[in-house]
């Protein structure tokens, strides 16, 4: 009988074979070959396969035990996926072995073609790694390494502390205070020449003094870290901005998407000092709450006065405050900038701004903020809801487009483009 080879087929039969008694290797072969032997006809009989090489040797191997015998069969196949099944759908008619009861079942048809493509994709995953760990890297890639290798060359150090920084400080007007030179060397990289770290936590003598020359953000890590040194900044140096890195992240670490998104929600410094007073005024205020709940000796409670019904409650309109010329002017010049876009501005009593934020955040902010806020200018129409939450606030003025309440309604001062 054929052999069929080994690399010409394309199929393989994996089958199990459960007989109730002890039969050796030879009988198992026989009872396919007699079992089957007419029933598919002359085109798919197993001798015949087996002889053209269509079908290859049938590997049997048995194994008994307490005087039963079990094992598998295996039969390389070169037919067409219908025939190959035909052909093992035969074997399972099999019912008996010599004189024993004999069970064969088809386990699976194994296409011998997906192995070898799964082979050849793993071995060409391995080829490709090596070429490409060996092999000179592209244009792009050499351009980024030299531009790379330029700009941390480019790290030097400045003034008297010998802080690390960036080559642009001097002619720049702007300059980004980070805290280590780790977070300038991830600066550099991304085309920002106009840095210069702390080295720590403390603030040097050159930091301070190049505050009050030049105009300083401070960006920050993301973490409880990055808001103590916003506060020894604060409090020793003249900066204008702070910008922190995503919650939870360091400069050193992110990615140039970041760095830019986080410089451009940069903050005024009157703002974060806003925040800043607003946690020290949570942390006390337990204690003033708890000084209060204490009764002195000797207090008298007072005694409540009704005021009659026939009395007329006091004029909202007489309690609001009138906008100064200078006022005016400057609460003109800022709704004039922001018409079409949909934006606010925040100011103090000094008509310093303190934020610009969307229409779509004012109310947000307002609570977020809940005093310290003087005006507010926005490219939009004064409501109600907006009107409520400003009181609540004690805000004086708002200024806006148009007017969806009656200037009676609220102690606030309404201002619209009009009346500017």
């Amino acid at each position: 009988m054929g052999k069929i080879s080994p690399v010409s087929s394309k199929y393989i039969v994996n089958s199990s074979i459960e007989i109730d008694g002890i039969v050796d290797r030879p009988d198992v072969i026989g009872a396919i070959f007699g079992q089957t032997e007419g029933l598919l006809g002359a085109d798919l009989e197993l001798r015949e396969l087996q002889r053209s090489g269509r079908i290859g040797r049938i590997e049997v191997n048995v194994d008994t035990r307490s005087g039963k015998t079990s094992g598998t069969i295996t039969i390389p196949s070169s037919l067409d996926k219908a025939e190959t099944s035909i052909v093992a759908a035969a074997l399972e008619i099999i019912q008996r072995i010599g004189p024993c009861n004999a069970k064969i079942k088809v386990q699976n048809i194994e296409d011998v073609r997906v192995t070898k493509r799964s082979f050849v994709i793993e071995r060409a995953k391995e080829l490709l790694k090596t070429m490409m760990e060996g092999v000179i890297p592209d244009s792009q890639e050499l351009a980024d390494e030299v531009a790379y290798s330029v700009r941390v060359m480019e790290v030097q150090e400045y003034g008297n502390d010998r802080l690390s920084a960036g080559p642009a400080i001097d002619e720049s007007d702007e300059i980004i205070v980070v805290e280590g030179r780790a977070d300038v060397l991830n600066l550099l990289k991304h085309g920002f020449k106009n840095v210069i770290s702390l080295n720590g936590t403390s603030v040097p003598d050159t930091i301070i003094e190049l505050s009050k020359k030049k105009v300083i953000t401070a960006f920050v890590d993301g973490d409880r870290g990055g808001r103590l040194i916003i506060k020894e900044l604060t409090n020793r140096a003249e900066i204008d901005y702070v910008a922190m890195a995503p919650d939870g992240k360091e400069v050193e670490e992110i990615t140039k998407k970041e760095i830019h998104k986080s410089l451009r929600g940069r903050v005024s410094v009157e703002q974060v000092k806003l925040e800043l007073g607003k946690e020290v005024e949570r942390i006390d205020k337990p204690q003033m709450y708890e000084s209060r709940r204490q009764p002195q000796q000797g207090y008298n409670r007072p005694q409540r006065s009704f005021t009659p019904r026939s009395s007329a409650p006091p004029s909202r309109a007489s309690s609001k405050k009138n906008a100064t010329t200078e006022e005016k002017k400057v609460f003109k010049e800022m709704l004039e900038n922001l018409v079409g876009t949909r934006g606010a501005h925040i100011l103090d009593d000094k008509l310093n701004i303190l934020g610009k934020v969307p229409i779509s955040e004012l109310q947000t902010t307002i609570k977020s903020l809940s005093s310290g806020v003087y005006a507010i200018v926005f490219d939009g129409s004064i409501d109600k809801d907006l009107v409520k939450t400003a009181e609540r606030a004690n805000i004086t003025f708002l200024i806006g487009m148009d007017l969806k309440i009656k200037a009676d309604e609220t102690n606030i001062r309404m201002l619209t483009v009009n009346e500017l």
